[in-house]
């Protein structure tokens, strides 16, 4: 199942997204509660999601062009979860470009992205060269924790994913590297382009055998398979559960593969104009396009 977060008529809804249109179960009195209209309501519910589908009421359906997508959860309650350097070939493309010799790092690599730097799909994300000249791409599978806990087994790390999700860590390299850190240089407004909408977790046999690319203005830059990651979402939720409590509706960004614009010769970045497209098979399509700075991202 595909859902999103829609505003429809001024409102904020949760829409479930299929071949045929979108199903907003909340315009039908007997599905109007909290939960279908708050993506992390709905998460922590654990109510029927297959419900309205069964009775896919008319009053629910809406032509696709009257709603626009935003971020499947618009304001995550918690910073972004971000794994980095958890392609090989990008540690080594990093390590390369710093003078060192590239290797898998032993533990992951965790830093953070502040809620405020979420935005939706084909949402502009502004470009200000006073704070960053320096933006570059990031193409990631996102996972959304449906259940918590604190120290959850491998094993076991999988039953707690709701659903995947795509995720756009943009990144200003020349913060980041200045500051020697990750999380200014991560957090810029509309610096976390998410969506276009979650697929449910039963909908993805295999979340370590996905395709993921990232595209600037139609030319790859980016092309691999989640297979590639040094840890996998199950070794993930683990580690990260090892001394903190998860939650429901926790996001985690589980790292990029090699393409990065910053490590390339000569580097390359994204400038106003450009169109920024990430995608995993199976998970979606995000889309996103750089402007000049304005308040225009969601």
């Amino acid at each position: 199942m595909k859902l999103g977060t829609c505003l429809y008529n001024n409102q904020t809804y949760v829409c479930i997204v299929g071949d045929d249109g979108v199903l907003i179960p909340a315009l039908e009195p007997a599905f109007d509660q909290p939960a279908w209209r708050d993506m992390l309501t709905l998460i922590g519910s654990q109510i029927d999601l297959h419900a309205p589908l069964q009775q896919a009421i008319p009053a629910m359906r809406v032509p696709v062009e009257e709603i626009a997508l935003l971020a499947p959860i618009p304001r995550p309650r918690k910073n972004v979860m971000c794994l980095g350097l958890n392609y090989l070939e990008h540690a080594e493309e990093t390590a390369n470009q710093i003078g060192r010799t590239g290797k898998a790092p032993q533990y992951p690599i965790v830093f953070t992205k502040c809620p405020t730097s979420v935005t939706g799909p084909d949402a502009e994300v502004p470009f200000d060269p006073d704070t960053c000249s320096q933006l570059d791409w990031e193409a990631e599978l996102g996972v959304v924790l449906g259940t918590g806990g604190k120290k959850i087994s491998r094993d076991n790390a999988l039953s707690h994913v709701f659903g995947y999700t795509v995720i756009n860590d943009l990144s200003a390299r020349d913060i980041q590297l200045n500051h020697k850190q990750y999380f200014l240089g991560k957090s810029l407004d509309g610096g976390c382009p998410m969506g276009p909408y979650i697929v449910t977790a039963d909908e993805i046999a295999d979340p370590q055998n996905l395709a993921i690319a990232c595209r600037v203005n139609g030319v790859t830059k980016q092309a691999s398979s989640t297979r590639n990651m040094i840890f996998d979402i199950a070794s993930i939720i683990e580690w990260l559960s090892r001394g903190m409590t998860l939650e429901a509706g926790d996001v985690i960004a589980t790292g990029t593969p090699s393409g990065v614009g910053f490590v390339r010769e000569p580097p390359e970045y994204l400038r106003p104009g450009d169109v920024v497209e990430c995608e995993v098979e199976s998970v979606g399509l995000l889309r996103n396009h750089i402007a000049a700075n304005r308040s225009s991202a969601r």
